[in-house]
């Protein structure tokens, strides 16, 4: 492991936990084996806060001028997750894909973004309703918490499928969800038309765009994490709090890594597309 020197490491970036700098860095470090596990070999995109969750920040697509030639465009090690706490990137998103040849989406992903005024419960009732199609369809799906208000939805693919496909798969099911469901699932993207229904995202999944990786931290002042989770856990009831810096290590090693298939895991969704050509 390179030797990284830690500037500010007293710098608090988390005040209302008192988090310093130093102490997320000896967090990432103890979560390194989960963040690396689905970040590396994926484009990266971080948000930094130079001075805290409290302070203003910025996104960083492309590595600075300064940073070591060690220093990829991918979080493929722990020397950069290092190098990037300390550079205050307090989240982490990656691309749908890995970085080879095939360049196809490793999962579906369904977004599902509640309105202004929704409650969390709101989205819970939402994604279980989705996941009930999808069980009936034969449909292998895992939930994560966003870290924020939101909750998304993976349907591993391994790559079988180009973005336009998976898109279209994507957009299938909106369609489907927003007509059965009318009074609760929208696919407006216009956010004043939304009118306090939950908007299903099937947009972002696409070429160049990034979501919050799993077990990313969020900047916010609870230190939440983006944490996959069981549908029982989702049945019983959570709050997306639960889950969050100080306490994310036990969970992991009590109940281990929730995602751990869905970067392996290849489902065939072929008579999904057979129905949209039909049409």
């Amino acid at each position: 492991m390179k030797n990284i020197d830690i500037t500010n490491p007293e710098k608090l970036l988390w005040p209302k936990l008192g988090i310093k700098k130093i102490d997320y860095i000896n967090f990432l470090y103890k979560l390194s084996p989960y963040i690396l596990k689905y970040s590396k070999n994926r484009a990266l995109t971080v948000i930094r806060y130079p001075d805290g969750v409290d302070g203003k920040s910025f996104y960083q697509k492309n590595l600075p001028k300064y940073a070591p030639d060690w220093v990829k465009h991918s979080l493929d090690n722990i020397n950069i997750l290092m190098w990037m706490g300390n550079q205050a990137a307090l989240e982490f998103h990656t691309s749908f894909n890995t970085l080879d040849e095939i360049n196809n989406p490793s999962s579906l992903v369904f977004d599902l973004d509640p309105s202004k005024g929704q409650t969390f419960n709101q989205v819970v009732e939402v994604a279980l309703l989705i996941h009930e199609t999808l069980e009936k369809l034969k449909v292998k799906s895992y939930v994560k918490t966003s870290g924020a208000t939101g909750l998304q939805i993976y349907i591993p693919v391994g790559g079988k499928y180009s973005y336009e496909e998976a898109r279209s798969i994507n957009e299938f099911f909106g369609v489907y969800f927003s007509k059965v469901y009318s009074n609760k699932i929208t696919i407006e993207r216009l956010v004043k038309n939304r009118n306090k229904k939950l908007y299903f995202d099937y947009l972002q999944m696409y070429r160049g765009k990034t979501i919050i990786s799993p077990y990313s931290p969020r900047a916010v002042e609870n230190a939440p994490i983006s944490t996959p989770i069981s549908w029982d856990e989702l049945h019983k009831g959570i709050n997306p709090t639960d889950f969050n810096m100080l306490n994310i290590i036990d969970r992991l090693n009590k109940i281990g890594d929730l995602f751990d298939s869905t970067d392996t895991e290849i489902q065939d969704l072929d008579f999904i597309l057979k129905a949209i050509n039909a049409d």
